[in-house]
């Protein structure tokens, strides 16, 4: 495991990248341990979770 702390993109490119990727289950592996989902929610190591970020029906396009 590396020594990333956030999963969240840094200025200086040092981001936490993926070592094993299961598209297929909706989920990533990043080398700081965490777990990134398809829905934009993440399962840290230490047990928090960051829920995923939902767009609102009305904010959702309609095709016409």
């Amino acid at each position: 495991m590396c020594s990333h702390q956030s999963s969240s993109p840094s200025v200086d490119g040092n981001a936490p990248h993926i070592v094993a990727a299961h598209p297929e289950q909706g989920w990533n592996l990043l080398c700081n341990g965490a777990i990134v989902f398809d829905d934009s929610g993440e399962l840290h190591p230490d047990g928090s979770v960051i829920p995923p970020r939902r767009a609102f029906a009305g904010q959702l396009a309609v095709a016409a």
